[in-house]
Parts: C-alpha cells; structure tokens; sequence
C-alpha cells in the first residue's frame, strides 16, 4: 500500500487514435485528447472544460477523494508550473499508528526529519525522471573580444567552433577571388561593429583545403553561420548593411526561442510582418522543446519564431490541441498540419512547411530572394519608387489588398471544389449501395480525393524598387519608374512571358481593381489577354525549343532519331550520285554522272 497505484487501485493509460482508429471510434471518441474514466470496463465519466492542468486535476483529485474519503489535501495537491521537469514530493496519508505502535511512529518521523531528504519515505512519492544532460545554450565566453576576424586552421576550427555552442559568423575564402577581394573591407568592418556581440572569423581555403572541403564549400566567397555544431548559409548581398542586419538577428536566437504574452505578440506583429508561434502546455515534452530550438537558426533572417502558452492567443487563433505551430502573417493564420505527435518533432519536414509560408504576403524582390518568389508561378509585380513615399505607401496598400483578396476567393474555390469532389463520390458510394453492387462499392471507396495538382498556376505578389534596380527593370519590362510612375505587371518567369496591360488595353495600375480584374483574365488557359516576351526573338526560339525538349523527352527523342536517319539517308543519296547515275529528260535522254558505271537508254 506505498505506492499511489496500490493505494487508490487508479490507473493511467492512453491510447494512439491513429494506430487504432477503429477502437476509438468505436468508444465515440471524436477529439482529440479526449479523457475518459473507466471502471470495471465500463465508462463512469468524461472530462469536459478547458484542457488545462488545474481542471485535469480537479477532475482525478474528485475521484480520488470518493476512492478513499478524506485522503486528498484540501485544496488540491501543488502543482507543477508549465515547463517543470518535475514535480514537487507529495507523501499521502499513512494508516493511522495504533496505540502500541504510536511512540515508535513518531520516533521514527522524528529520526526521517533529521536525515537528508534523499533518504525519507517514499510513500505515494512520485519518481522523479532522470534529467538528461542539456547543452549550454549561451556562449561561455566574452564573443570577439578584440574586434577582429579570427583566422582558423583546421584544429583551433574544431576546437572553437564545431565543439562549442559559441556563434560565429565565417567566411570561407580564396585569396585571389576577386568578389573576396571586394568583399574583404566589409568583413573587417563587420568585425569591428561586433565587438563584443558576435564572433566573426575567416577560412583562407587556399590553406585549409581539408577543412573547406569538409564543409562542402563549392564557391568563394561562402559564408556560413555555425552554432553548437550546426550551420546555415548566408544567402544575402555582401554589403556592410546586410551582413549587420543579418548579423543581429542571428544574436538575438542565442537566447533560444523567446515566450510571449498576448501583449508582446501584439507589439511584435507591429514590428515583424511574418512570425511562426509555437503553443505548448504542461504535456509539452523536452524533445518537443528540442526540436523547436533546431529550427531557429534555419530562420535567421527569414522569419521571427517564438513560442506561448498563453489562453488568450489560444482562444485568438482557435487552438484546441498542443503542442500546435502556425504563421501569422498580416494577422492571417496558416497552420501547420501534423498527423501524428512525432510530425512536431520532425526538423526537415516542419522546416519544408516554414519555407513554403515564410515570405511576406506582398514580399520585397531582391537578388537573394528572386528565384524564390518568381519561379514556378504567376507573379503580380509592383515597380515602385521609395522616392515618393506617400505614392509608394498606398501603391503597397493596394497591391497587400488585392493579395488578400485573391487569397480568399482562392480559399473559397479550394474549399467548393473540394466539397464536390466529396459529394461525387458520396454519390457513387450510395448509387452502388442501391444497386447493392460490392465490387462498385469498393471502387467508390478507393477514390482518393487529390487537391495537390491544379490546372491553374499559383499566384504571387511582390514589388520591387524600380530605381535600385532600374536597368533590370527598363531592359526587361521596358518601364522606367521615375519617368512613368509606379507600374504593375504580371510575370510568369517560367515562359519568360509576361502582361502590363488589362483587357482594354490600358496599363495596370497599381490597385486593387486594376490587378484582380487582369489576374482572372491572364490565369485562363490560354490567357485572354496577349502577353509580351522578356527575352528576344531569336532567344525565344531556343527557349521554346528547349521547353519542347524537356517537357515531351520521348517525343524529342523520336524526332531526333527520325532527323538523324533523314539526314543519313540524304547523305547516302548524295554520295551514290557522286559516284555515278543517271537522270531521265522527257524519259529518253539520259545524262551520265561523273563514272564509267552510268547507262542510257
């Protein structure tokens, strides 16, 4: 009887929905986690309220308390706070000592009051989990104390870098590449700025062959940033300005991922366009928490992630199970959808997911980000000028406005056709049922509904500053910003095509009507509106040439096959008359060829 288990005869269980579905259902379990009291193999009750660890206790301490009447403390037991790895002893009551027993009972809790804690009674003690050893988070050391970039050889980088949880910002160089060359007063800068902040350090890789190699260093300059063992690349332009910015993103997930409030989620969405929010409970494990801290450094200067346990902003986004992640961006919320508790855990598949959803909704084009954003689909691109701010601000209002708007009526066609496909086969299910058909019935039931694949091509929306990148634009679109004012055009990168003008001819501007009357229009297959080419005519032939190629290889092969036997065969002819032959005038004359082999009727 000195244990909790023996004491109350209550039990602890759960159940996986996913491996067996069919014991769930059959025990109406429609949620998830739904908790249920059983007992002598009947159902007695099922917890209802908020999830939370105070109502699930308040839930089994009442049952306890009609287990064993007067055996619970008043009041409730302490409970851990969310993040504990522990919680705090809880001894239950004891038989009351007879009267014989008395003296010796309380000797005996005198002599326990006066041993260590660790040797005490363990009556209804919880066991304590081993701890496993956690790494240090932080750097133990004073980063970059001189202000100056560390060279490395291959045994102070093991030593300083990989074996450490210490930052460090590294460049991966050769001494005559003229881009490291150009991008060397830069790093020594960068340098000096993060003194004290951030390691900076460098690789001559002219040197450290092995090394550089080993970090699969393809090109110079490479820039990488290391933490505890794990790198990321630096993807950026090489200017001062970007390295900092890069730079202090990257300090600010030395302290992990950050808690929030309702309050300071409010202040960041005004500071952050795009944030990934992790929920947790009590019931988060550790290695839930572990892999939420791998995929910080993936997101340095992508997007800003941070993690809440707060009611409010469950309540805020609908969240009714944990741990759950979502991106907020503009105050719209996009969900991750995990089956099964270890997809939570899953690094690269979560990370896949992040990257899909951490642009901006109406992104900024950069050289960094270009290939990002305009390959593989429709991309409705705003040529702005930052030289007009009031002009700039609402041509940005407007093209935010019509992406919004083109989301939700893409949510909602998503959504109908969907629920057609569904009502199709529900259709097909039952007509089979009439007609009391198995082999039909099956087949209806096979039909998997597949929404991955759509005729139509996705859209984007971006702007780019038409005078930063001003030749790009004019040499490409023909637009000059500051001549023709802000301009709006639709690219579709992948048949270097693109449209700048609505169905009536005119150019489109940059509003909300203007864009998503042309969008429905330039969607179509084929597109109602005549679109222009970026590239030449005579580039344009080799481009669709390859296209026709790459797209139909089969096709292709045949054709070439067919030109290369054509092309045999014509040979083949030339080199006979070369030889020798005949030709016929009015089917009597013959003129001999250059040999002594040709006849004549």
């Amino acid at each position: 009887m000195n244990t909790f288990t023996a004491y109350y005869n209550f039990h602890f269980g759960s159940l996986d929905c996913i491996a067996f579905g069919s014991t769930c259902s059959a025990h109406k379990v429609g949620a998830f986690p739904t908790f249920v009291l059983y007992k002598n193999k009947e159902e007695v009750k099922r917890f209802e309220g908020e999830k939370d660890m105070k109502n699930l206790s308040d839930f089994i301490e009442e049952t306890l308390e009609t287990i064993r009447p007067g055996s619970r403390p008043i009041g409730g037991p302490k409970l851990p706070k969310p993040g504990d790895k522990s919680s705090t002893d809880f001894n239950g009551p004891e038989p009351a000592p007879t009267a014989g027993r008395k003296e010796k009972a309380l000797s005996a809790s005198a002599s326990e009051d006066a041993m260590p804690t660790k040797t005490k009674s363990a009556v209804l003690k919880a066991t304590p989990s081993k701890k496993k050893p956690i790494k240090p988070t932080k750097p133990h050391s004073n980063p970059n104390p001189l202000g100056k970039s560390t060279p490395f050889t291959a045994e102070s980088f093991q030593t300083q870098v990989t074996m450490t949880q210490d930052p460090w910002f590294i460049k991966f160089y050769a001494p005559w590449c003229g881009h490291c060359q150009a991008m060397a007063p830069n790093w020594v800068q960068l340098a000096k700025e993060f003194k004290g902040k951030l390691n900076i350090g460098e690789v001559n890789c002219d040197v450290e062959t092995r090394l550089c190699k080993d970090v699969h260093v393809r090109g110079y300059p490479t820039i990488l940033f290391f933490r505890g063992g794990e790198r990321v690349e630096y993807d950026g332009l090489r200017g001062l300005g970007d390295f900092v910015n890069y730079a202090n993103k990257a300090i600010d997930i030395g302290d992990g991922v950050k808690d929030v409030d309702a309050a300071s989620f409010k202040e960041l969405e005004e500071k952050e366009e795009v944030i990934f929010l992790y929920f947790y409970d009590h019931a988060t494990t550790s290695e839930d928490f572990a892999a939420l801290e791998r995929l910080t450094l993936s997101l340095i200067g992508h997007a800003k992630l941070v993690k809440t346990d707060s009611a409010v902003l469950a309540e805020r986004f609908k969240i009714t199970t944990w741990p759950r992640l979502l991106v907020s961006r503009d105050g719209r919320p996009t969900y991750y959808t995990a089956l099964a508790p270890q997809d939570m855990r899953d690094f690269r598949q979560v990370l896949h997911w992040m990257q899909s959803v951490w642009l901006p909704i109406v992104p900024e084009l950069t050289a960094s980000n270009s290939r990002e954003i305009m390959d593989g689909k429709l991309v409705v691109l705003g040529i702005l000028t930052r030289e007009r701010p009031n002009e700039f601000m609402m041509a940005k209002k407007e093209i935010k406005s019509a992406a919004l708007e083109w989301m939700d009526k893409q949510t909602q066609n998503f959504q109908r056709e969907r629920q057609e496909l569904r009502d199709s086969k529900q259709l097909r299910i039952e007509e089979a049922e009439d007609r009391n058909d198995q082999r039909a019935l099956r087949a209806a039931k096979s039909i998997r509904i597949n929404m991955d694949q759509s005729s139509q091509k996705e859209v984007g929306f971006a702007w780019v500053d038409g005078v930063f990148w001003e030749r790009w634009v004019r040499t490409t679109y023909g637009i000059e910003v500051a001549k023709d004012g802000e301009k709006v055009i639709i690219n579709d990168e992948d048949s270097r095509r693109y449209w700048d003008n609505t169905i009536s001819g005119s150019p489109i501007m940059a509003s909300r009507t203007s864009i998503l009357e042309t969008i429905g229009k330039v969607v179509k297959n084929p597109p109602a509106i005549k679109p222009k080419t970026t590239i030449s005519k005579f580039e344009k032939f080799f481009f669709d040439l390859r296209g026709a190629f790459s797209g139909h290889p089969f096709l292709s092969v045949g054709v070439i096959a067919g030109m290369v036997l054509g092309a045999m065969m014509w040979g083949r002819g030339r080199m006979r008359r070369n030889r020798g032959g005949f030709f016929r005038l009015d089917e009597k004359d013959g003129l001999l060829g250059g040999g002594m082999n040709g006849k004549v009727d």
